[in-house]
């Protein structure tokens, strides 16, 4: 049978509510009286009821946390950041992978409201994630966006400045002598690949190039989308001598497929993308990237949703734009400008 509180009690020679008030972190309980209790909890095996302890303080110690593709790299530092604010403030986070599909995502929100998560932070799979969580807002449950913005919902968000991270990246190659550039972008309901086209195009225009919709090539932002971008742009004559990606994992697929082609980067063609590989930039320092900071993500997200769970914040929405780094490395090549075959 399960150890009780009441039996940690009996063991311990104190009261049952003394016990509840050590499991509780109650500072009224003297050093003598909790050792004494702590002892007795080891010694039983009691392991604390969470459910029961939130249904009276009506605090579950949880918050949600929501992301697209776990498998991406950008998402790793997101949440341990997220973890890490989390763990000092007492609380727990509940990962979930929502794959990108509004269907899933959306289960996973009913369910962290249902198991009665105290707040949930959020990376839409794409605009249509607004319809889920305008119910939320409405009754005001705490909630915080990262990574992605959504059209018309008011509410805390932490992104990064997208637009000009792109455009600091395409100028980049510009300034090293590409004029043809390819861009793999996600599709138009997803605010980072909007905003990391619309960065594309302006510095383009800037540097009086024409923008070519030929060059321009939709996607999905993982491995198998950057492979099968690759795939249709090789389909062009001539070819781009540089590919701007929207993320890492669009890069390795279009790395794979280059490869395939006999086509060496940065030697034929120069690759560039956003978010930076973290372990692999330690092993082989390779890729050209605006690096987002991650972890910053997670933990300003969580640090504004627990000001949101507690009524510390304001009635007023925050939005906080991070600025991102352009780290310049070997897969543009800037040592020698153009690929040879472009000369």
């Amino acid at each position: 049978m399960a150890v009780t509180l009441r039996d940690v009690a009996q063991r311990a020679g104190v009261s049952a509510m003394t016990v509840s008030r050590v499991v509780n972190g109650n500072s009224r309980v003297d050093a003598e009286t909790q050792r004494r209790v702590e002892e007795a909890m080891l010694g039983l095996d009691y392991i604390p009821n969470r459910l029961a302890r939130s249904l009276v303080s009506q605090q579950t110690k949880t918050i949600g946390l929501i992301v697209p593709d776990v498998v991406n790299p950008f998402f790793a530092p997101v949440m341990r950041g997220a973890e890490s604010t989390a763990r000092k403030a007492g609380y727990r986070v509940l990962l979930c992978n929502s794959e990108g599909d509004l269907r899933l995502e959306r289960e996973f929100i009913d369910d962290l409201v249902a198991h009665r998560a105290e707040g949930l932070l959020l990376a839409p799979a794409s605009d249509h994630s607004r319809l889920a969580l305008l119910r939320l807002l409405k009754g005001g449950f705490p909630l915080v966006l990262l990574d992605r913005a959504l059209p018309d919902t008011d509410c805390d968000l932490v992104v990064s400045d997208n637009v000009a991270g792109a455009r600091r990246l395409t100028e980049h190659l510009i300034g090293i002598g590409h004029r043809r550039i390819a861009h793999f972008t996600e599709s138009d309901d997803v605010s980072t690949g909007r905003d990391r086209l619309e960065g594309y195009r302006q510095a383009l225009e800037a540097a009086g190039i024409p923008i070519s919709e030929d060059l321009i090539f939709r996607t999905t932002s993982d491995r198998i989308g950057g492979y099968r971008a690759a795939q249709m742009m090789l389909g062009l004559d001539p070819l781009p001598t540089a590919i701007f990606t929207v993320n890492n994992m669009t890069a390795l697929g279009t790395m794979q497929a280059l490869r395939e082609r006999g086509l060496s980067v940065p030697e034929e063609i120069g690759l560039v993308c956003f978010d930076d590989v973290e372990h692999l930039a330690i092993l082989s320092p390779f890729l050209t990237v605006i690096d987002q900071p991650g972890e910053t993500f997670g933990s300003l997200g969580a640090q504004l949703l627990f000001e949101r769970i507690s009524g510390k914040a304001g009635n007023r929405s925050r939005r906080i734009i991070l600025q991102a780094d352009l780290i310049v490395r070997q897969s543009c090549c800037v040592n020698s400008g153009v690929p040879k075959r472009a000369i």
